[in-house]
C-alpha cells in the first residue's frame, strides 16, 4: 500500500502540474483547516511546502469554546487537532494541499493515527468554500476508485465553523523539539516521505 500511494501521487502531481499553472492569478491568500492526527506532524510537513504562508496548530469541529490542549485530549470537547493553513494560490492550490494531506497520514483509520487514538485524532477536512469542498470530495473519490488504500477512506468533509489556536508551545513543535523521541520516531519519517513524493514542490531553504 505504501508504494501504491507513492506512485499514485507522483503520477498525479505530474499530470496536474501543467494545468495548475496555465493561468497566473493575482495574489490571493486562502485558508484551509485540516485534521490528520497529531497536529505536530501535519504542521511540520506543510511548513516545508512551497506556497504555504503560515501553518497554525489548533482545534476545530467541537462545541467547547476556547478549549485547552488538556481538555481536547479528554475527547469530550468534540474538537479535532487541526492545522489552519494559509496558502498563496499563485504558488500552490487546494489540490496540491490535499495530495500532501492524503500522502502523509492514514485516512482509513477511524479516530486514530498510529498510537494516537481518540476522536481528537480523526481525519477531517474543514472547507470554507465550494471549490475546497468539491476538490476534497473529488480526491477522496479518486483514491477510493483507484484502491490506493486497503480500506475505504473515512475522512470527513465538513464546513468550517471556528478555529481555536493551541497554546504557544504547540506551535512549530517539531522545529523546536527535533531531539524528542516522538519527533524522531513519528514526525521525521512523515517529513521524509513528503520530501520524497513532493521533492519539486519544497520551499527553498535560505
Amino acid at each position: 500500500m505504501k508504494n501504491t500511494i507513492l506512485i499514485f501521487f507522483i503520477a498525479l502531481s505530474i499530470s496536474v502540474f501543467s494545468q495548475e499553472h496555465k493561468t497566473k492569478r493575482t495574489t490571493n491568500l486562502e485558508t484551509i483547516t485540516l485534521g490528520g492526527g497529531c497536529y505536530w506532524c501535519v504542521e511540520a510537513v506543510y511548513e516545508n511546502l512551497d506556497g504555504i504562508k503560515s501553518v497554525v496548530s489548533g482545534f476545530s469541529g467541537g462545541k467547547t469554546v476556547n478549549p485547552t490542549y488538556d481538555e481536547v485530549c479528554t475527547g469530550t470537547t468534540g474538537h479535532a487537532e487541526v492545522v489552519q493553513i494559509t496558502y498563496d494560490k499563485n504558488t500552490t492550490d487546494i489540490n496540491e494541499i490535499f495530495k500532501v494531506f492524503f500522502t502523509v497520514h492514514d485516512p482509513t483509520t477511524l479516530n486514530r493515527q498510529g498510537a494516537d487514538i481518540g476522536t481528537q485524532y480523526r481525519s477531517v477536512i474543514f472547507y470554507i468554500n465550494e471549490e475546497q469542498r468539491k476538490a476534497a470530495q473529488n480526491i477522496i473519490a479518486e483514491l477510493d476508485k483507484a484502491k490506493v488504500y486497503d480500506s475505504p477512506i473515512v475522512t470527513k468533509v465538513a464546513p468550517f465553523t471556528k478555529f481555536y489556536k493551541a497554546e504557544n508551545y504547540h506551535q512549530n513543535y517539531f522545529a523546536n523539539n527535533k531531539n524528542q523521541p516522538y519527533c524522531k520516531m513519528v514526525i521525521q519519517p512523515k517529513i521524509e516521505k513528503f520530501e520524497k513524493v513532493f521533492k519539486n514542490k519544497l520551499k527553498k531553504k535560505p
